[in-house]
């Protein structure tokens, strides 16, 4: 059996070269519309999403990812034209599933316009420091708000990724 949203989930890669051009408002109001709905905990939607498109927001999170990474050179973001930073609050007991999740549905709403995504990881690091904190005060972002993790968005560079060949045994079906 396969229909679209097979094809896209089997079909949805890492994408980590972008092209530099920066996406439309309409490409990301669908991925951000389809990621209100994302699986969150008793239907609360307590996650919350930023986008950063702007350069000088976006070299401070470069710089302050790098600086988690220890990696100064790299981009942890692959020269993705815009970032959204996805946020849960740590007082609820899913909040890690939250944010996982709708990381998880951005992606997929991402591959399913023709945009490639990569989850990047090191916000939860990022916004527990100093610098991070008072980020999360000019976001509007409550204390309670941990980072789960952000997306890397663009269009792809290049060609995407090839899928490794999934391993044996990775389900049991029992009757």
């Amino acid at each position: 059996m396969s229909n679209d949203t097979i094809r896209s989930i089997k079909e949805r890669r890492a994408i980590r070269a972008f092209k530099p051009e920066q996406i439309t408002d309409d490409e990301l109001m669908t991925v951000l519309e389809a990621g209100t709905y994302a699986p969150s905990g008793r239907g609360l939607q307590a996650s919350q999403m930023v986008v950063v498109q702007n350069k000088e927001l976006m070299d401070k999170i470069i710089r302050m990812n790098q600086d988690v990474l220890g990696n100064r050179l790299k981009n942890p973001y692959y020269g993705a034209p815009t970032v959204i930073l996805v946020f849960a609050p740590e007082s609820r007991n899913t909040y890690i599933e939250d944010g996982s999740c709708l990381l998880d549905t951005l992606m997929l709403a991402a591959h399913s316009i023709g945009l490639g995504s990569c989850w990047i990881h090191r916000e939860k690091e990022m916004f527990e420091t100093e610098e991070g904190r008072e980020l999360m005060k000019k976001f509007g972002l409550d204390d309670d708000m941990k980072g789960i993790g952000a997306l890397a968005l663009g269009y792809i560079e290049g060609n995407a990724p090839e899928a490794k060949p999934r391993r044996e045994g990775y389900y049991t079906i029992i009757k």
